[in-house]
């Protein structure tokens, strides 16, 4: 479903050189039909300017949540050259991140501790079955490759009898340079969806 996109920024993506696009965003085009194929967390996505189209290629594994078809357009249009600072942030440490992401924009990581509550086994299983790699935060965390300019960590606390279990994202600070906050915010609404 493209129809949340706005066709300006078909238009924008058409109106740029496909080779600087295919060096900023670390992917690749089809001369022939005037589209774009980019890896999107392990899926080839086709994005086609021209026919305001987004769509996968290869569906290796369910679905992803329509905000993907979002991110595809907004990542080639505006990934930028820039190296990774490795530098983990979460959505409040953003630029102006702090008053976007509460109210109808808090990230919903209630999708992965309402799946999981407590299961740290399940939650590596799922992670692994999604290509994420261990990382050492929180009780158990993965980093996943959305693209190869943008890791997103997913990380799980245990709770007990105080504490709920928690789940929380954090991103390379780099993502700042790459995305609007609205696209970030449908970038994780996807990633919580997918996990939990």
């Amino acid at each position: 479903m493209t129809d949340i996109i706005d066709k300006l920024f078909f238009q924008k993506l058409a109106g740029e050189n496909p080779r600087e696009v295919c060096r900023r965003a670390l992917c690749s085009y089809d001369d022939s039909e005037r589209c774009y194929n980019v890896d999107i967390w392990g899926d080839l996505f086709r994005v086609c300017p021209d026919l305001c189209s987004v769509s996968r290629i290869h569906e290796k594994q369910e679905p992803l949540h329509v905000y993907f078809d979002l991110f595809a357009v907004h990542y080639l249009t505006g990934a930028r050259e820039i190296n990774l600072e490795n530098r983990w942030i979460s959505e409040k440490d953003i630029p102006g991140g702090a008053t976007f992401f509460r109210g109808p924009h808090e990230i919903p990581t209630h999708h992965v501790t309402e799946r999981f509550h407590n299961n740290i086994p399940a939650f590596f299983e799922a992670c692994r079955s999604y290509g994420g790699e261990p990382a050492d935060f929180a009780d158990a965390a993965f980093v996943f490759w959305i693209t190869p300019r943008i890791p997103v960590a997913v990380l799980y606390w245990e709770g007990d009898d105080l504490f709920s279990p928690e789940a929380k994202l954090l991103f390379d600070r780099t993502i700042a340079d790459q995305l609007a906050l609205d696209v970030i915010y449908a970038l994780a609404v996807g990633i919580c969806k997918r996990i939990g």
